[in-house]
Parts: structure tokens; C-alpha cells; sequence
């Protein structure tokens, strides 16, 4: 199903570099939080770092697993899987590709003080054969292996023992390290320099072991805060590509000369945790009234999801009641109904559950990380107070807003969700409704546990019957729709704009793949 969403429209790939090479100057609404690839789980970040960095199985420009730094692999024990590694391989520091590169940078990825453990759950060991044959040992069969594995990307070994990085670090809370301005990978791109949150230069790696489907010999990455600079910036010709794209300005946009938008559905779930833990955060009342499923259903009779598409979307995003995208195995129709919106229904479900006056919390939301997301929080925050609550709006800077989050200190705040690397339901199953434990329950709202639920995720994960699998998915997804787990707020839309001398596959992951990308000046 993923599929039919994946490509811009009459956008075909070359199946080899034209003769003319070029630069793409590319602005974004941030900068990445580091190239070091194991550092965070931030999507933008994996993918820029994907530029520099290689797994062992990637996917292709159609959302389709293919081999990368690994040729083939086998399964030798149900637990037990050998990848046999690509030959000839060198990082961009001259050193060969081999084996002990890939178990020190799956040890690194998962290990337990890595934010990215969760990614590679299950893990027990990473062996040896030869210098070119590893086998990958799980805790029991996995069906989502090669999944988790398109995002683990392969380190020299060497270099991050020369440089004292053999350790992961946490770039969520801050954490540095020689890796997060310095990058040696096997990827189709080079670092030539990096200045935070200024100018990242990528240059083509001539070495590079794959044949470029791109004729770009260098990338020009300007982190751009201002939605309305990045536009300017794309309309002056100063900028090829902008992502993302303010929504309000598309038609600007689409009757400008020599630019155009690039638009499709999107995966990414917009949704908000809600803190079921013993008490609030920042409330005023004894307890935490959170932990009433009243009271969380009548956060989502409060909200009128149909406004904020019609207004603050401007009709291109898709109101869900889902966790999850219709395209993403697990979803079934059940779980997308939400609550209606009706004000007077959570003012009587709120005085039911004992707080006819309502109580105070946080709702706190960045206001860099998605399409609009601070206008649907203040929006959010006048729909709650009409209905008897008491929000008190936060909005921050992403960095400081996932670190609140990361440290279970809100009570009410937004994520976005993409189900990356997996594009499957477990995804979301497995990091943000399991009870936490290892690498599980990594985004987890504090306090909320279901043990059906956790007993299914056991289970899934090791599943290899796909239409049991799928069962047993659906059932879990169905119980944290039930439970409120989280309150669902909408699929975002893909919002890219570029110029027309610039070709790129837009897939529904929202993420930008420039290894596809021709500029044809």
C-alpha cells in the first residue's frame, strides 16, 4: 500500500548520472542535531547523516528494502541471520570496509545508552565469520530485521576508536562528542565543513562503491528558522529546494516563474502524549486526573480536528483517530474513528470525573519541528480552555521541548510519528505504547501500562507468520485507541517546494533522498 504514495508526479529516476554535475543549495527549518548517525532518533537527522553513511540494507526511492553495504544474507537459525558484506568497500578516510565495522557499529547503535537502541530491539550479539561475512544474533525471530536495519548506519571502526568515540552519546540531551561535527562514512557524499546552524557542504564521494543515480557534485545545507525567509530565499533563486514548505504560501509559490510546489500525502502521525503518571507535571490539583479515561476522552471531545485542518492546514492534512497511517501495515478502519468534537459533552465527562472546574496542566508543543505545529497548539490550547480546562501553553525550540519529553517533565505535549524505520504499526507499538523496559517504551507517556498490550508486543515481535502477525497488531493498536493512550491529531501533509530545474523523489516519509536528485540547469 506504502507504494502508491511514494513518488512526485512524472518523476523518473536516471539510471545513470548525466554528464553535467552541479550544486543544490538546500534550506531547511533546521539544522540537524549532529552527524553522528547513532546519536538521536530525529528523522531529519538519520536522513541527512544518510548522505555521509550507509547500512547494511537501505531503501530504495519506492520505499523497497535492497541491498547496500551488505550483498545478500541468509537466515542460518531462526534467531540467527548471516549478511555477507559488499567487497571493495573504503570510507571516505581511505579505510576498508569489513567486518569489524559493522559489529562495532551495531553494538554502539544498541546499546542501552543509546537513544537508538530502540530501533535495533533484541539484539543479543553481533559475530564474526570472516572479514566480510557477520551473522546478526536476535533474542528470537524478528520479521522486521532488515526494517530496523536500513537506519543502523555502518562507522569505521578504527576511526572511532582513533578519536575516543567508540561510546554512544545522547545529542537529544546535549551530548557531544567528535562525532557530531566530523563524519567518516561509506555514503554517496563527503563532509567537507560544518557550521551549526549555519552551512553544512556535502561534496560527492567519487569513491563511492554504488553507481550515483544523482549529478550533484556538492550540497549546499542552510538551516532557515524563518518560513518566510526560506520562501524569499527559493523565489530570489538563492535557494534550489526548500522542505518544509509553508502550507499558507503555496499559491505564492505554484504563480511564482521557475518554481513549484511538490505535494502528497504524508506517514507522519501528529499526536499528543498525555502523562498518566501518580501526578502532573505542573498541575494544581492533588493527583493526576490524566490517569481518568474520562478525562482524556474529553480532551478529544474538545478539539475540533475539522477547524484546524480547514484553517490552520488549509484542508491538506487528514484528521485521524488512528496512531498510524491507512498505509501502514497494522491499520484497520476501527481504529481511525475518533471521538466527535463537542464541547458540552467534555464539560459533563469532566464533572463526571470530578473537576467541574477543570485543572491546570501543561500543554506543551515545539515550534520548529512540524508542519505548523504552534498554531495547532495555541489553537488546541483556546479549544480546551472553552471546554472547562485549564492549559497553559508552552512552545520551544525542538531541542529543548524533546529533552522535556525524553525526561517525562509534561503532562500534556506533542510528537510526530512516522513509524521510520519499520513503515510498520510495530513501530509505534514497540517505542511508544509498550511499558518501558530495555528498548522498549523509549517515548512511552509516563504512567500508562496495559498488559494485554505488552504481552502482544512480545509476541509480534517475533512472529513470522504475517497474517497472525497483522491480527495480533491490529488488536494492540485497538486497545491504546481504546485506552486513549495517546490523542491522535492528524496525518501532516508532504509540503516541498523547489525549482524547476531541480528533480527529486518526494516519498511519503517525508524524508529527502538527494543520492535521487538531478539539477538540470
Amino acid at each position: 500500500m506504502i507504494r502508491s504514495l511514494l513518488l512526485t508526479a512524472a518523476m523518473s529516476l536516471p539510471l545513470t548520472a548525466p554528464a553535467a554535475a552541479e550544486t543544490l543549495k538546500w534550506a531547511t527549518a533546521r539544522d540537524v542535531y549532529g552527524l553522528d548517525p547513532h546519536a538521536v532518533t530525529d528523522s531529519f537527522t538519520n536522513i541527512f547523516t544518510h548522505h555521509l553513511y550507509e547500512p547494511l540494507v537501505r531503501y530504495d526511492a519506492e520505499l523497497r528494502i535492497e541491498p547496500a553495504l551488505a550483498t545478500r544474507w541468509e537466515v542460518i537459525e531462526p534467531n540467527r541471520v548471516r549478511f555477507f558484506l559488499r567487497d571493495g568497500v573504503t570510507f571516505h578516510g581511505g579505510e576498508a570496509f569489513d567486518a569489524d565495522d559493522v559489529i562495532v557499529s551495531l553494538t554502539r547503535a544498541a546499546d542501552p545508552k543509546s537513544p537508538l537502541r530502540g530501533n535495533l530491539p533484541g539484539l543479543t550479539a553481533v559475530e564474526k565469520v570472516d572479514d566480510l561475512t557477520v551473522d546478526v544474533v536476535m533474542e528470537g525471530p524478528t520479521p522486521l530485521l532488515n526494517n530496523y536495519l536500513t537506519n543502523i548506519f555502518i562507522l569505521d571502526s578504527g576511526w572511532l576508536e582513533a578519536n575516543g568515540a567508540t561510546a554512544p552519546i545522547d545529542a537529544s540531551r546535549g551530548e557531544e562528542g567528535y562525532t557530531t561535527n566530523n563524519a567518516n562514512g561509506t555514503g554517496p557524499f563527503r563532509l567537507e565543513s560544518r557550521r551549526p546552524d549555519a552551512l553544512n557542504v556535502l561534496v560527492a564521494n567519487e569513491g563511492w562503491w554504488d553507481t550515483p543515480a544523482h549529478n550533484l557534485t556538492r550540497i549546499e545545507h542552510s538551516p532557515i528558522a524563518s518560513a518566510a525567509t526560506r520562501v524569499a530565499a527559493l523565489l530570489s533563486g538563492e535557494i534550489d529546494l526548500i522542505e518544509p514548505a509553508p502550507l499558507q504560501d503555496a499559491a505564492r509559490i505554484e504563480a511564482a516563474d521557475g518554481v513549484r510546489m511538490l505535494e502528497n500525502p504524508g506517514l507522519r502521525s501528529i499526536m499528543m502524549g498525555i502523562n498518566m503518571g501518580d501526578s502532573l507535571v505542573d498541575g494544581n490539583v492533588e493527583g493526576n486526573p490524566l490517569k481518568d479515561l474520562r478525562v482524556r476522552q474529553a480532551m478529544m471531545h474538545a478539539i475540533n480536528m475539522d477547524l484546524i485542518r480547514d484553517r490552520i492546514m488549509r484542508g491538506k492534512s487528514r484528521v485521524t483517530g488512528s496512531l498510524i497511517a491507512p498505509e501502514v501495515q497494522g491499520y484497520t478502519e476501527a481504529m481511525d474513528a475518533r471521538l466527535p468534537y463537542d464541547p458540552d459533552r467534555a464539560k459533563a465527562l469532566l464533572a463526571e470525573a470530578g473537576y467541574p472546574e477543570g485543572f491546570a496542566f501543561n500543554l506543551n508543543c515545539p515550534n520548529d519541528r512540524y508542519v505548523n505545529d504552534e498554531a495547532i497548539c495555541q489553537a488546541m490550547a483556546a479549544m480546551l480552555t472553552q471546554s472547562g480546562f485549564q492549559p497553559r501553553l508552552v512552545t520551544e525550540p525542538r531541542q529543548i521541548h524533546f529533552q522535556k519529553v525524553d525526561e517525562r517533565a509534561v503532562d500534556v505535549f506533542m510528537l510526530g510519528w512516522a513509524t521510520l524505520p519499520m513503515l510498520d504499526g510495530f513501530s509505534v507499538l514497540s517505542a511508544m505504547l509498550a511499558s518501558p523496559d530495555g528498548s522498549y517504551g523509549t517515548f512511552t507517556p509516563a504512567g500508562y501500562s496495559n498488559p494485554r498490550l505488552d504481552e502482544l508486543t512480545q509476541a509480534i515481535a517475533i512472529e513470522m507468520d504475517e497474517e497472525k502477525r497483522l491480527a495480533m497488531l491490529s488488536e494492540a493498536l485497538m486497545l491504546a485507541h481504546e485506552d486513549i493512550a495517546w490523542l491522535p491529531v492528524h496525518q501532516q501533509p508532504l509540503s516541498w517546494a523547489a525549482r524547476d530545474t531541480v528533480e527529486v523523489p518526494q516519498a511519503a516519509d517525508d524524508l529527502v533522498r538527494l543520492w535521487y536528485a538531478r539539477v538540470n540547469n
